[in-house]
Order: structure tokens, then C-alpha cells, then sequence
């Protein structure tokens, strides 16, 4: 009875905290950093303290202590220890102390003690040894001690490293690198090479994650820290043959990254997870995160957060991309082949980035295999891609990329939606054709005569090429080529009536043709293990144009033809050449300086001519740009990050310094909760205005802020939010307000008649605006299911005083819900997405009127609403697919074969509304978006 008494009273006592037993009568305190076992911990706290362990050896054998303590008492180094391995202690009166594992353990060591049990081990053994045998003990107890030195600092040391991909050789920018059971981390810079200071002892383990790829780990040691240390990273596939993995497998597609504020990173190698209307997109997997509208399916540029296209700044290797489109924005411009790394920044974003004032998206393109020569490629039911990489020799690496389009059916179904016309036959007096209004840029008229629609090829395709050099481990070279076209043809021949002549055709030509190019020439160099640079010099072209002319062909009642011609010529054009360097400079531990400076010279034309003589609109401004920036990552305490900045920036056209101050930091709560802020003022020259005309379309071109009539326009940041990141779950939360200055829009009038001649008058209006909204992430990282689901609530509102004041913008979304599903079954991957965004804004006419002239000839005018106040329904899609890894015998992927399906149930989701006017009636139909549309993709490579 006895016993049980015991025992249970021992229980009761045990169920509280180590502080409700007798107190520890010790001041003793550990300090420095332990890489060591259980028993070797607990006998150097034995030497400190004087006081003495009973424990059972079996118990702890297997147990490793990895942690730093500077000053810590030894009551809390127990708590912190015992808590971590799931034990207990209990302290007697004479300052001896028990470890065990639960309360019934308490009398069995006891007995064991009393009985003597060689299992049992005591701490302090030694103070029982001859005199003779006590230092010989010391001495090993210090030798088993790393770095622990009580009273004085441990003298750290500077790791140097660079990530790479294992398989190719391909650096990997902005890998996290972190030291184990520390604070300390860092990440890679654009060529994967990373610095850590002050790394406690050549024993830590440092742990390494990068999207799309297996988390790992890498021990240190006494040699390998001499030398600059390369980790190699696997990507995380599916399927493999039994294998022991230590570490976590990183599954995500695309995360956000709780260490900065509103940053998204991007896995390429992973992107035919996800389901697609023809092949792997990057900038259109963006689209299914929070706070970057997933609803334009005409336009691969990015809505972020209230801003337009324009305001996004896309890097390609270092070189500005002006269009980043492929077929009337349903497909973006960079082949997934060539893309190594993509970072994305929605706001508030490092002052290193300027010339925008909504968001960055950052490219990098692959260097090539630097191990093997390798070749593949994808052919899908809209294009086919081929790349090769190989090694030149041991310092030089090569890609090459290239794709194109092919009128198959889902290229077809696409242009279709251009080139659908309207047919009806109108005749007499009182009914004229009807005008297409609304449509989208290359969308021509529609409507009219019966016709004959003829489609000339017309295609899109990219080339993309990199050399890398690296002469020694201090040097890298690397030149980039871009170039990206589309050749559109909407021409068609409309066949005349008999009441208008004996025969004859109105021949409709409308092609369009744009695109890129652009090349890099970088060279990065290590100057010390502190100090980095990647100086760059780099120009980037841009052309769009439009050739909308008619030639009517009329023969008389004698076979005698008359050919009329009229039309429209556009053509803009944007040249940049640019220089800039960029340094890295690791002062202190917590103390990162980044600084550098650019200068760019931007040529900018637009001409809009009439029957290819007349020049309506002939625009050529030239600009120079130059400044310089700087940045400091700073971490005043352990859990505090701060970055201040600021850009300076002076612009010729104007006269003027432009300064934008940038503040962003985190503070880690704990090792789950990060708290994140960021604000900052952004300038933009270089805009590209949108000339909304109710009837002929929307056309857009760059144009240049010439300080008058294009004003500078300015935005303020305002960001805040939080991360929540458990072991397979992240929870991120991030609400945003945004400014925006001297915005402009464009419109043109035209004057005169055909007597005293036609002109166009430009029209430049300036206003104001602001977006603000919350968005919310919850993302399962790990697993067979992997995905996440994300809601946006967000306004954008514009203020233009010619339009009456306040209006919606076009882009204002005000909800926006994604759900994004994966799973991973053997070799198989299955997907589904699904969007939901409320209707976006637009002007309408509303009615039509007619008035007799001077001359007695009837015109006919339109009403038109309100800027932007009316609302198409709300838009909602899903998405499916199925990818199965194609594997080789040694479990090697070379390739897959993805099946998808977009718009699965085929939703009629409206893309705009066309208007015609019949007998004075403003006749309205949907130009719907895509239906249901499959798609098959076969990727293969060789190695």
C-alpha cells in the first residue's frame, strides 16, 4: 500500500513542472555552441554546477544535443534540453537528479542505485576517483566539448558556398541556406553563391530549400570549411526506386516566401503539374495566387494588385521584356524550356528594382548542363519546343531554345475567336453595317456584308540562347539572346452585292505583327568572400505593326473595274540600351549592404498614318535616365529584420531627381509566425497608354513622360501581414494600400473633312487613383496532396476629371477565389483548378440618336454611359489534368505525356461585348473566351 502511495504521489508531483520540485541550489551558467551527445552534455553541466545525474544509460544512448546557450542558466539549459527529447527530471534534496521518461521510472532507478546496477550512470563519477585519475578524466571531458570555453566568446568563422542543381550543374538563385537549431541564415544571390558569417562551430549542419526541389543537409567539418562549399540539390519527383532520403521533400509548385514581403517564387521544372490551355506557362501560374487577377485569359501580363501590365517590371537575365505576350495574349512569351529561376514581387519591393510602379517579376534563364550534353523538347496540339545544353569544356556551358506555333486546332480555335465575323445582308437605304465595337487590339470589324473569310499563316515563336563562361572560381561571364515574334493576319475579301455593282470585293487587309528582342552581357565576379558585383550591359528592342486598310474593287455594268484604297498604319517603337552594376557587400553577421547604379538611354516612336502618305500622328522622343541605389539588410536583434533603402533617379526630359525611399521587415515570433511590413515610393517614365475606342477597339502603345502633357507617374506602398508556416502548412495573410499619381489615358479626335483635310488631335488625361485589399493564403506544402487555396477582396479606383471624377478601373476585380489541388499517386499527378472573380468594369452605349446636318445628310451618334459603369457577370472556370512521368530503368524521368482539359465545363465566361446599330437600335451580343478545350503534351529528353 505503501508503494502505491508512493507511486502515486510521485505521479502527481511529476505532472508539474521540474520548478515545483526542489529547487536547483546552483548559479551556475553554460555557454557556447554543443554539437555533442546527451551523456557528454550532461557531465559538462556536472562539472559546472557541481551536481550530479542518475540516469539509465539505454535511455539516452541514442540521443544528440545540437544548440547554443550564451550565459543560460543551467535550470532553463534542463528545461530546454529534457523538453526537446521528451524526458523529465527530479531533483532530491541532496542536489541529485534523476532523468526519466515518465513517473513510474522514479523508483526502479532508484532501486537500481541501491543495488548498484552497472546500467546506471552517474554524471559525476569522477568525484569519487583517486586524485591521480581526475585529470585524466577533465581532459577527455574537454576534448568531447566543443567550443566550450565558460566566460569567454566562441571565436566563430565565414563559410563561403554556392547551390547548384545535381543533375545539369545550374546555379540556383535564392536558395535558403540556414544553420541548424540557430537563427542564422542566408540566401543565394542570382548565381547561387551564398556567405554566412560568424557560424559557431565547424560541427553545425547546415540545412538547404529551394522551390521545386528535395530539402538536404549538409554537415560541416573541419576540411571541408577551407574551401568553398558546393551543395548539390535533387529535384522532387514522384516516383523512385527504394531510397533512404534524410531531410524533407520540398513538393510546391509555387509558394510565397516568409522571409520577405510579398515574394513569390516559382518551381519551372514543376509547372506541367498544374493544368494549362496548351503548355507550361510562367507568367499564367502566377495567376493562381492571391492578389494577381487569374481571369484575363486574354493577357499573360499581370493584374497585380489593382495595377496594369504596364506598371510590371520583367526582367529576362537583366534585360527589360516591353511584350510579354504570344497570340493576342493567351500565351506568354518565355519558353519554360530556357527558365531556370522566376521571383516574383507584388509590391514594396528592394530598391535594386525601379522604373515601375506596381510589381517585378524577375527571370533567369538557364546556363546549360554543365555535366552532359542533353536534348529535349514538348510538342503539344498549339506548338513544339526543342532545347539543347551541353558543355562546351570545363569552364563554358551552352543553350539553346527554341518554339514555335503551328495552325493546329487549338491554335486554330484560338485565332478563331479573332476572326468570327457577324454575317448579314444589308441593303437599301436606312440599314448600314453594322460596326464591331468593344473588340479586342487586331480584332478589325466585324460584321457587315456576306463574306469570305481567308486566314494567311500566321504564327508565334521564341528563340532563346546563353553562353556561360567561367574562367576560374572568382569570375563568370554569361551573354543572353532573346527574341520573340508574332506574325497575326486577319485579313478577309468581302464579296458585293449585286444591287451595289455588276460585281466586285472589298479585300480587308488587317496583320499585325510585334515582339522582342533583347540581348545581356554580364560579368560576376567574387571580389573577397564578402564582397560580390554582377555588372551588366544590355539593350532591348520592342516593334508593334498594324497595317488596317482596305481596297475595294468595283466593276461596272461594261467589266470596267475601279479600285479604292484607304486605311490605317501604325507603328511603334521602343529601343533601350542600358548599363548597370549591382554589389553585394556581407559587412557583418547581421549587417548586409546592398548598392549599385544604372543608367539607360530609351528611344521611343509612335506613328499613326492615313493611306500609308498621311501622318496623323508622328511621335519620336528620346530620354536618358541614370542614378544609383542602395539597401541594407539589417538584424538589430535575433528575430528582428529590417531593410531600409532608397533609389535616386534623375530623368533629362525633365530636369529632375526623382528619390524613392523603401522600408521593408520581418520579425520572426517564433520559428512558425513571421511578422511582415513594407512601405516605399516608385516612379515610372516609360508608359504604355491605352486608346479606348468604343468602335474600332482597344489599341495600346509605349510612350515616354515628357513632364507636360505625359506627367511622371508616382505610387506609394503600404503592406502588412503575417506568415504562418507549420510542418506541411503555410497561412499567409497580407493586406495592401496603394496611391497613384499623374496616371494617364489617351484618346483621339479627329477634325476637319474631306475638303479642308483630316487631322488627329491627341488628347493626354491625367488623374489619380488608389487600390487597396486583403489576401489570404492557406497552402498544404507536403504530401501526396499538395496545394493551396487563396481569396482576394480588392478595390481600384481611378480619378480623371474629364471622365467626371471617380470610376472603377478596368481592372478592379473586387473578389477573387482560386482553389489549386494536386495529387500525387505513383507516377501520376492529377490537378485541378478552380477561379471565381466577380465581372470587371466597362463603358457601354447605352442608346442611339440621328441627326440631319446642314447638308440634309442623317449621322447617327451614340449615348454612351458613365466611365466604366457597368459590370460583366462574374467570371468562374475549372481547370483538370493528368501527367504521368515517363522513367527509365534506373529511375531516371526523361520525360511525361500530360493530358488537360481547360474550361472543363465549358463555361461561357464573357471576354467583351460587341455592339451594332440596326435601324438606330444599339444591338448588343457576348464575345465569349474560350470554351472547353483539351490539349495533350509530350515531354522528352534525352538525358
Amino acid at each position: 500500500m505503501r508503494r502505491i502511495l508512493l507511486l502515486f504521489s510521485m505521479s502527481c508531483a511529476l505532472s508539474l513542472s521540474a520548478f515545483a520540485q526542489r529547487p536547483l541550489k546552483t548559479d551556475a551558467v553554460i555557454s557556447g555552441f554543443f554539437t555533442i551527445p546527451m551523456e557528454t552534455m550532461l557531465d559538462t553541466i556536472a562539472k559546472k554546477s557541481k551536481i550530479r545525474f542518475i540516469y539509465d544509460h539505454e535511455m539516452i544512448k541514442n540521443i544528440q544535443i545540437t544548440d547554443q546557450f550564451h550565459q543560460e542558466p543551467v535550470k532553463n539549459v534542463l528545461s530546454k534540453i529534457f523538453k526537446s527529447n521528451d524526458l523529465h527530471y527530479w531533483v532530491e534534496s541532496d542536489q541529485e537528479i534523476y532523468i526519466i521518461k515518465m513517473p513510474e521510472d522514479l523508483p526502479r532507478l532508484k532501486k537500481m542505485a541501491l543495488v548498484g546496477d552497472s546500467n546506471l550512470f552517474y554524471s559525476n563519477q569522477h568525484a569519487k576517483m583517486d586524485k591521480k585519475e581526475l585529470p585524466i578524466l577533465n581532459a577527455k571531458l574537454n576534448a568531447e566539448v566543443i567550443n566550450v570555453k565558460p566566460q569567454k566568446k566562441v571565436e566563430p568563422f565565414t563559410i563561403n558556398g554556392k547551390v547548384i542543381d545535381q543533375n545539369t550543374g545550374e546555379s540556383l538563385p535564392s536558395a535558403i541556406i540556414k544553420v541548424r537549431n540557430t537563427n542564422i541564415s542566408t540566401s543565394t544571390n542570382s548565381d547561387g553563391y551564398f556567405t554566412i558569417l560568424h557560424v559557431p562551430s565547424d560541427t553545425c549542419t547546415l540545412e538547404i530549400n529551394y522551390v521545386g526541389y528535395r530539402r538536404d543537409t549538409y554537415e560541416l567539418n573541419s576540411e571541408n570549411i577551407k574551401k568553398e562549399i558546393v551543395i548539390g540539390l535533387f529535384i522532387s519527383v514522384k516516383s523512385l526506386n527504394e531510397v533512404i532520403v534524410v531531410g524533407k521533400k520540398g513538393e510546391s509548385v509555387m509558394t510565397t516566401d516568409k522571409r520577405r514581403v510579398s515574394v513569390l517564387q516559382i518551381s519551372p521544372a514543376k509547372l506541367d503539374e498544374l493544368p494549362n490551355i496548351g503548355e507550361r506557362d510562367i507568367l499564367r501560374s502566377f495567376q493562381l495566387m492571391p492578389g494577381i487577377s487569374g481571369s484575363n485569359e486574354s493577357s499573360s501580363g499581370a493584374y497585380v494588385r489593382g495595377g496594369t501590365p504596364d506598371q510590371n517590371l520583367v526582367l529576362f537575365d537583366g534585360f527589360t521584356v516591353y511584350q510579354v505576350d504570344h497570340l493576342y495574349g493567351f500565351f506568354s512569351a518565355f519558353n519554360s524550356n530556357s527558365v531556370k529561376d522566376v521571383t516574383m514581387y507584388k509590391g514594396g519591393f528592394s530598391s535594386k528594382y525601379g522604373g515601375r510602379l506596381s510589381s517585378v517579376t524577375d527571370i533567369v534563364g538557364k546556363e546549360g548542363n554543365s555535366k552532359e550534353y542533353n536534348i529535349g523538347g514538348d510538342i503539344s496540339l498549339l506548338s513544339a519546343n526543342l532545347y539543347l545544353e551541353r558543355p562546351i569544356n570545363d569552364k563554358s556551358t551552352l543553350l539553346l531554345a527554341y518554339r514555335r506555333s503551328y495552325e493546329g486546332p487549338l491554335y486554330n480555335k484560338i485565332f478563331n475567336k479573332f476572326n468570327t465575323t457577324t454575317t448579314s445582308t444589308t441593303g437599301g437605304p436606312g440599314g448600314g453595317p453594322s460596326g464591331g465595337m468593344g473588340g479586342p487590339p487586331g480584332g478589325g470589324g466585324r460584321g457587315g456584308f456576306s463574306q469570305t473569310v481567308t486566314t494567311p499563316a500566321s504564327a508565334f515563336y521564341d528563340l532563346n540562347a546563353k553562353y556561360t563562361y567561367a574562367p576560374d572560381q572568382k569570375n563568370r561571364f554569361s551573354w543572353s539572346v532573346y527574341q520573340g515574334n508574332d506574325n497575326l493576319d486577319n485579313s478577309k475579301t468581302i464579296e458585293l452585292p449585286s444591287f451595289i455593282s455588276s460585281g466586285g470585293e472589298i479585300t480587308n487587309t488587317d496583320k499585325t505583327t510585334y515582339g522582342n528582342l533583347g540581348s545581356s552581357l554580364k560579368w560576376s565576379r567574387r571580389w573577397t568572400p564578402k564582397v560580390y558585383s554582377n555588372t551588366l550591359a544590355s539593350f532591348s528592342t520592342y516593334h508593334s505593326n498594324r497595317d488596317n486598310s482596305n481596297k475595294v474593287t468595283i466593276a461596272d455594268s461594261l467589266g470596267n473595274e475601279t479600285e479604292l484604297n484607304n486605311g490605317t498604319f501604325e507603328k511603334n517603337r521602343l529601343k533601350d540600351f542600358s548599363m548597370k552594376s549591382d554589389w553585394e557587400w556581407q559587412v557583418k553577421d547581421k549587417v548586409k549592404a546592398l548598392f549599385g547604379v544604372y543608367a539607360s538611354n530609351q528611344d521611343v516612336s509612335y506613328e499613326y498614318s492615313q493611306n500609308d502618305t498621311s501622318k496623323l500622328i508622328d511621335q519620336h522622343t528620346k530620354a536618358n535616365i541614370g542614378g544609383l541605389y542602395g539597401e541594407i539588410e539589417f538584424s538589430p536583434g535575433k528575430n528582428l529584420q529590417i531593410k531600409p533603402g532608397i533609389r535616386s533617379t534623375i530623368y533629362d526630359q525633365t530636369g529632375k531627381v526623382y528619390f524613392e525611399p523603401r522600408l521593408s521587415g520581418t520579425y520572426t515570433l517564433n520559428d512558425k509566425l513571421t511578422l511582415k511590413a513594407s512601405t516605399g515610393k516608385f516612379y515610372q517614365f516609360t508608359n504604355r497608354v491605352i486608346r479606348e475606342d468604343i468602335l474600332s477597339g482597344s489599341r495600346d502603345f509605349w510612350v515616354l513622360a515628357n513632364g507636360s502633357s505625359i506627367p511622371v507617374s508616382s505610387a506609394y506602398h503600404y503592406i502588412a501581414g503575417f506568415s504562418y508556416e507549420a510542418d506541411k502548412f503555410l497561412i499567409d495573410v497580407e493586406g495592401y494600400y496603394k496611391t497613384l499619381n499623374n496616371l494617364s489615358e489617351y484618346s483621339q479626335r479627329q477634325i476637319g473633312n474631306r475638303r479642308t483635310g483630316i487631322s488627329l488631335e491627341e488628347h493626354f488625361y491625367t488623374g489619380s487613383g488608389y487600390t487597396k485589399g486583403i489576401e489570404f493564403l492557406i497552402q498544404k506544402t507536403k504530401g501526396k496532396y499538395t496545394g493551396w487555396i487563396s481569396y482576394t477582396l480588392a478595390e481600384a479606383k481611378n480619378n480623371f476629371e474629364a471622365y467626371g471624377g471617380e470610376f472603377a478601373a478596368s481592372q478592379d476585380t473586387r473578389h477573387e477565389l482560386k482553389s489549386v489541388n494536386l495529387y500525387h499517386y505513383g507516377r501520376w499527378t492529377f490537378s485541378a483548378t478552380w477561379i471565381f472573380a466577380t465581372g470587371k468594369p466597362y463603358t457601354a452605349p447605352l442608346t442611339s440618336y440621328t441627326v440631319n446636318d446642314y447638308s440634309g445628310n442623317a449621322r447617327t451618334f451614340l449615348t454612351i454611359s458613365d466611365k466604366n459603369s457597368q459590370r460583366l457577370p462574374s467570371y468562374h472556370r475549372l481547370d483538370i489534368s493528368a501527367l504521368y512521368d515517363l522513367i527509365k530503368i534506373d529511375s531516371r524521368k526523361i520525360g511525361s505525356i500530360g493530358f488537360s482539359i481547360f474550361n472543363a465545363y465549358n463555361r461561357g465566361n464573357i471576354w467583351y461585348q460587341q455592339y451594332s446599330i440596326v435601324n438606330n437600335q444599339v444591338i448588343t451580343s457576348n464575345v465569349n473566351y474560350l470554351g472547353l478545350t483539351p490539349n495533350i503534351t509530350l515531354s522528352l529528353k534525352w538525358k
